[in-house]
């Protein structure tokens, strides 16, 4: 029995009997028990996994109705809440937090029998590229650990490629599941705005973030998506689920479809030249399945960090202000303290990158500035919605790399906040728009993963999965070795 094998694989192993879910997850926690050491994907673990799995073989064996997952493995970033459990953001500010309810994703995943079998590493509070700033310490990239992983959802990554879990969930602002998804050679989805709800999701820009489905697989994805899409009346900003099955017609192809290559996504001097190879393969193979091939420019492109970065750190700068010692923290005493003073100190807790943001966030609204950064940031956002809308008018789908870098050493780039902020520049767009988009992972070069991204338009994530399932068919990623 593999870990390595696909969510349907494992559910029609459940089906033929040839595994339970009870083996798989023992066997799930074991290696997870033993890797842990090295990968970091995790930072707790649900010690009553192997019980909930026994629990749902008898339901299986007595013949009794079994949700979608039959008691697969699947991880939470730990941004999610899940009742009773610590939710921490990987964070000293909630180190010690206990979500009173579960988010809505993680409702609909235990109602369908699945798994948690823990919560995954982030950088604190979803803001960074490589897991680098989680207050727990970095999670390590499974191809080679002596790179980044990614981020924000630097964990969820992990613990999929790492064969921890089968599916994951992170949560994507920028890039935070499509940038680890690539690192770690894993497919990852940033759905649809609204599609999926981000109740109980900790908030740290709302106007853009989006849980989104990380897996090994294309149908993977897919079959994860069909069970958290759809309206949810505790999140006011979700759609109407125009489409139930995701991954139904999965194998349609791109025969006859158009793809507009992005031009200031896919060269210009900040793009790695081996990541430029391995997307003009890409491109290739999209040419031999049918599709037409053309380059698009969307100028806005140039000004998505800077716009990315200002409205993000404005809401930010909002959504964390909560977080005073008064109604969420940790143990300190007041005693000596006048107000400012006190929460000045224990805001200290806070990391760097979540400290820089929240004094950004503080200053691009404030009077005298709004006008110079925020008002400007929202008309390119506005600007870039309406560019993007056009550009769909001319092709089904528009393609990049996911990252234009490789995955880069620890420490390489964490005391250059720019050059890591630069690493979001195919990834951001997605969301300032409110696309869905998709990371495949596309090559292994010299030990390290190459993702391709694919955008679609608003709401068509299923012709988007058949893109991403037609790519992943024209190359074979090898096994990992841990």
């Amino acid at each position: 029995m593999s870990l390595a094998i696909s969510a349907i694989d494992y559910i029609n192993g459940i089906k033929n009997g040839s595994i339970t879910s009870e083996e798989f997850v023992a066997k799930t926690i074991e290696h997870i028990k033993k890797h842990e050491p090295r990968l970091h994907a995790f930072l707790s673990i649900n010690e009553d996994a192997i019980e909930q799995a026994r629990q749902i073989d008898k339901k299986v064996k007595l013949g009794q109705k079994v949700g979608a997952f039959y008691g697969m493995p699947i991880s939470i970033k730990d941004n999610i809440c899940i009742k009773g459990g610590k939710t921490t953001c990987a964070s000293k500010m909630l180190e010690n937090y206990t979500a009173p309810y579960d988010a809505t994703v993680v409702s609909n995943l235990k109602s369908q029998d699945a798994i948690i079998i823990g919560k995954t590493n982030l950088d604190e509070f979803a803001m960074g590229v490589a897991t680098e700033f989680s207050a727990f310490g970095p999670s390590k990239n499974p191809w080679n650990i002596d790179y980044v992983p990614g981020g924000s959802s630097g964990g969820s990554a992990v613990s999929v490629a790492g064969l921890e879990s089968i599916l994951s969930l992170g949560s994507d602002t920028g890039g935070s599941v499509r940038n680890p998804a690539s690192f770690c050679s894993i497919v990852g989805l940033k759905p649809t705005y609204g599609l999926v709800s981000r109740y109980g999701l900790i908030s740290y820009s709302n106007s853009i973030e989006q849980i989104g489905p990380m897996g090994r697989k294309v149908e993977d994805v897919a079959l994860l998506l069909n069970h958290i899409a759809g309206k949810d009346p505790h999140d006011p900003t979700t759609l109407t689920n125009p489409t139930s099955d995701y991954l139904s017609e999965i194998d349609v192809g791109v025969s006859g479809k158009k793809i507009g290559i992005i031009k200031e996504m896919s060269s210009g001097a900040g793009l790695d030249k081996t990541v430029e190879s391995v997307f003009r393969n890409a491109v290739s193979a999209f040419e031999k399945l049918g599709a037409k091939i053309e380059e698009v420019s969307l100028d806005m492109v140039e000004y998505t960090v800077a716009t990315y970065y200002i409205l993000t750190t404005a809401e930010a700068g909002s959504n964390l202000s909560r977080y005073d010692n008064l109604r969420y923290g940790y143990d300190l005493d007041s005693e000596g303290y006048e107000f400012k003073s006190y929460i000045s100190k224990a805001r200290r807790s806070f990391g760097p990158e979540v400290t820089r943001r929240m004094i950004l966030g503080g200053f691009v609204p404030s009077a005298g500035f709004a006008g110079k950064y925020l008002l400007k940031a929202l008309k390119v956002k506005n600007k870039l919605k309406k560019q993007i809308q056009s550009a769909f008018t001319k092709f089904d789908y528009l393609i990049s790399p996911t990252v234009p870098v490789l995955p880069f050493k620890f420490g390489e780039k964490i005391n250059d906040p720019l050059a890591m902020y630069l690493a979001d520049i195919n990834t951001v767009t997605a969301n300032l728009t409110g696309i869905p988009a998709i990371s495949i992972p596309y090559e292994i070069r010299n030990g390290l993963p190459v993702g391709v991204q694919i955008h679609a338009n608003i709401l068509q994530e299923k012709p988007l999965l058949q893109a991403g399932y037609a790519l992943q068919n024209t190359t074979k990623i090898p096994e990992i070795t841990l």
